[in-house]
């Protein structure tokens, strides 16, 4: 009879096989997110002859790029807040309310689809229905003889942008806040109801600071997840609205303004905020999962 390896030497040889699975992962973050962000990061400290300089730092504080920031920051606030307060109350419709249970399945699958259609088909569709002779446009003015553009609507504006991203970040919510939702234990409600709580009581005092963790966290990843979309901006809007993934698109590709190096300092701006709102959505999250259970 052969005898079998001791245990530790049986680990020693599944451990290759184990980190095989996942090496393609580590390779793809590795070649495309944590070289090309240190890459980023050590542009943004160097002169175009290799020399350490902060000059491009202290060129993120010039009034069109602080002006671009500033504006790239409300964006993200208002669609994260608006994304969030619609997106919660659809998702606690559809796995709280006493609408069909067929339509949980439609409002998830449709948000995991719409959650990732963003770039130039998005812009396409928005101004396919909202441009100038965009169909709902078109059937507004003529239907209804309410000229959407004569209110001073304008597609291509902080506003329009401001529509176009709630597209993405309202099914976003969606699907992160209904695993939260579905969290809160029936007994809860049953606890506090035989208290005499009403529901509004019930939401306000129980299940809503039970969501809150999850509520900031997820504002957080979408307030992130809506400061760096680029695509979508660029082919709705092209030049015409100064954003901040615009503008380092202009000074990395453009060729009037190129500035590689104040680019990459932009860019490490960037990494800098949605880092930060993606370390507030780690914790939050943990906090929110620990509630739960």
């Amino acid at each position: 009879m052969t005898d079998l390896p001791p245990p530790s030497a049986r680990r020693r040889v599944s451990l290759p096989l184990n980190w095989f699975g996942v090496a393609p992962f580590l390779l793809f973050a590795l070649l495309f997110l944590f070289l090309p962000t240190m890459h980023i990061v050590l542009g943004a400290f160097r002169t175009p002859a290799g020399d350490f300089t902060l000059a491009n730092i202290r060129g993120l504080f010039t009034p069109s790029i602080m002006n671009a920031f500033w504006i790239s920051i409300r964006i993200s606030l208002v669609t994260a807040l608006l994304g969030c307060v619609a997106g919660f109350l659809i998702a606690a419709a559809v796995t709280r309310g006493p609408l069909p249970k067929p339509l949980r399945g439609f409002a998830l699958t449709f948000s995991g689809v719409a959650s990732n259609f963003a770039g130039v088909p998005l812009a396409f569709a928005f101004i396919a229905t909202l441009g100038r002779l965009g169909f709902l446009t078109v059937i507004l003015r003529d239907w209804f003889g309410f000229n959407l553009y004569g209110t001073g609507f304008n597609l291509i504006s902080f506003l329009g942008l401001t529509l176009t991203y709630l597209y993405f970040q309202i099914p976003l919510m969606i699907l992160i806040i209904t695993p939260a939702l579905d969290g809160l234990k029936r007994e809860w409600r049953e606890a506090a109801e035989t208290l005499g709580a009403t529901g509004a009581q019930y939401w306000r005092m129980v299940a809503l600071p039970v969501l809150w963790p999850s509520f900031l966290g997820t504002f957080a990843l979408l307030f992130a997840n809506s400061f760096g979309a680029v695509a979508t901006a660029m082919a709705l809007t092209g030049s015409q609205l100064s954003i901040v993934p615009i503008i380092l698109f202009a000074q990395i590709r453009g060729d009037v303004l190129q500035d590689p190096h104040l680019g990459y300092a932009i860019a490490f701006g960037m990494i800098v905020l949605t880092g930060l709102a993606n370390l507030v959505y780690i914790v939050l999250r943990t906090r929110a999962e620990r509630w739960v259970k």
